[in-house]
Formats: structure tokens, C-alpha cells, sequence
């Protein structure tokens, strides 16, 4: 018989899973209530999907209210994973949501590549400027994101993009946090109410390392690896032929026991990297942030 996963409902410490922390209904109940009011207002709505929970949760509320004045985008490129990619489709489909991929092509920005601080905002702006002609084009008349106000503190340029074109932020117009967001989509019966954070794999190169396909690609094979390993929560970083690999630090112990050492090694090798090394500090959001 499975065991139960625990829901945490203090703050995360480094040995909790992030991901499962939860705010009490009393927290999050009068603020899903704000949200609904939100999308009942007049409007036609599309809403920037990454598969995370809170682009999830603020689709769902949305299809709820709005029905067939919603649909859900996601941009496709080399920064974003296939598996990703098919866990939007399934999950849309089972919101009964409208969903269209677009094209976004970030990688021919030299604002993007070129991997500055501000690397975001060039990100941002491409994906707002294809969801801003695709909502034009339909009918669509505001477009929404899945911002939290937890991410308001962290250094993100793509807000700036977001406010240049307009985006409307939902989950901060409520004042939802993470862990209300999460506590609201566990108790609507959103499957991913749980899933770890997730960034676009550009966040894997310390600024000014040069962002390419074939970059993405070695990043995006071992990470691969870790999930099948069932880690839940990991990032590598890409540094030249160095890759660095944060994982929670409840899991350095079988990260580093065998055969998961060894498979997660070769996998590492093969995808071109000469040296594997582990980051004793563990996952956390930001990381590269940490030179500014």
C-alpha cells in the first residue's frame, strides 16, 4: 500500500518539499472567490500556459467562468521540453480548456542568446508579442499570466515586459500567494496542485553564457534523466563542460548512492559534458541570481 505524501502547512524548511506546502482555506478561500469575480466581469481571455500550477489554476478558474471566452497559449521553442510541451496538452484537455501552440523565437533575439541579466525581458517580450497578435487576431481582447505575489520579490525582468504589454495579472489583483494557490488548486481537484516549480531551461546558464540549441539540448538531457530517476524537484546548471546538478537536500543521499550516481554520470557524458558535480547547497529558486 502507498504511502500518504504529506502536505505541509508551515513554511518550507530545506529538508521539506516546497511543492506541497499549502496556506489554509481561510487564506486562500476569499481570494478564489475574488478570482471568480474577476473572470465573470465582461471579457475575452487568453491566458499564457506554461503547465505550472499557477498558469493551471488561473485557466481552470477562468474556463469555469468564462467558458468559450478563454483560450489557453503555449509557446513552443527550444527552451521549452517536449515532455513539458505534452503535459500542457493532456492537462488542457482534461480542463476542457481551447488550447493553441504558437511559435515564439526568442533564440533569434540577441537580447535572448546573448544571455544578459535582463535575458527575461527579451523572453517576455517575444512571448507577449506573438500572444498579443494571436489574441488580436481572434477576438481576444486581455491576456493573462500566472504571477504570483511571491514573484514579485524575486529579480524578474520579464515583469517589466509583462507591464509594457499589458498583461493582466490575476493571482496578484487577488493577492494570491504560492502556497495559497496551491492550497486552492488541491482543494478544486487540479492534478497539479503539486508540481514542482519549473523554469524555461535558459535559466540553466550563469549570465553571459551564450544560449544555444545544442546548450538547451545537454541540459535538457540529463534533467530528463532525473525525472525518470524520480526526483522531483532538481535543476542542472550548465557551466562549459561542468554540469551542476541542485537537487532538494533530502535527496543528495541517493543522488550520490549507486546505480543512480553512475546512470546519472553517463547520461551526463553522453550529452557532452566532461565533469558532474553536485551542489552541497541544493535546489533553490534563483540561483543564478546569486552573482547580481
Amino acid at each position: 500500500m502507498a504511502t500518504a505524501l504529506p502536505i505541509l502547512t508551515t513554511n518550507a524548511t530545506q529538508q521539506a518539499d516546497p511543492s506541497r506546502v499549502v496556506s489554509p482555506e481561510s487564506s486562500w478561500g476569499p481570494k478564489l472567490e475574488a478570482l471568480r469575480a474577476l473572470f465573470r466581469r465582461p471579457g475575452r481571455w487568453v491566458v499564457c500556459f506554461s503547465g505550472g500550477v499557477d498558469s493551471a489554476f488561473v485557466l481552470a478558474v477562468a474556463v469555469q467562468e468564462r467558458g468559450r471566452d478563454v483560450v489557453a497559449l503555449t509557446a513552443v521553442s527550444h527552451t521549452l521540453p517536449d515532455e513539458e510541451r505534452e503535459g500542457c496538452e493532456t492537462l488542457a484537455a482534461k480542463l476542457g480548456a481551447t488550447l493553441q501552440f504558437v511559435n515564439s523565437n526568442e533564440m533569434d533575439v540577441e537580447g535572448f542568446f546573448t544571455n544578459p541579466s535582463d535575458r527575461c525581458f527579451y523572453c517576455k517580450e517575444e512571448l507577449y508579442r506573438v500572444a498579443r497578435n494571436q489574441a488580436l487576431a481572434q477576438g481576444y481582447d486581455r491576456i493573462a499570466d500566472g504571477v504570483n505575489v511571491d514573484d514579485l520579490g524575486d529579480h524578474r525582468p520579464g515583469l517589466i515586459a509583462a507591464d509594457q504589454a499589458a498583461i493582466v495579472h490575476p493571482l496578484v489583483e487577488v493577492g494570491m500567494t504560492k502556497a495559497d494557490v496551491r492550497g486552492a488548486s488541491r482543494a478544486v481537484g487540479l492534478e497539479v496542485w503539486d508540481k514542482p516549480a519549473f523554469a524555461c531551461l535558459s535559466s540553466r546558464f550563469p549570465y553571459g553564457t551564450h544560449i544555444t540549441p545544442e546548450r538547451l539540448t545537454m541540459v535538457g538531457d540529463v534533467e530528463r534523466k532525473l525525472k525518470e530517476l524520480g526526483f522531483r524537484q532538481y535543476r542542472v546548471r550548465y557551466h562549459d563542460e561542468l554540469c551542476r546538478i541542485e537537487v532538494r537536500p533530502a535527496d543528495l543521499p541517493r543522488l550520490i548512492s549507486e546505480p543512480v550516481r553512475g546512470e546519472v554520470v553517463a547520461v551526463a557524458q553522453a550529452a557532452g559534458f566532461t565533469y558532474v558535480t553536485i551542489d552541497l547547497q541544493g535546489y533553490r529558486q534563483g540561483a543564478m541570481n546569486e552573482t547580481l
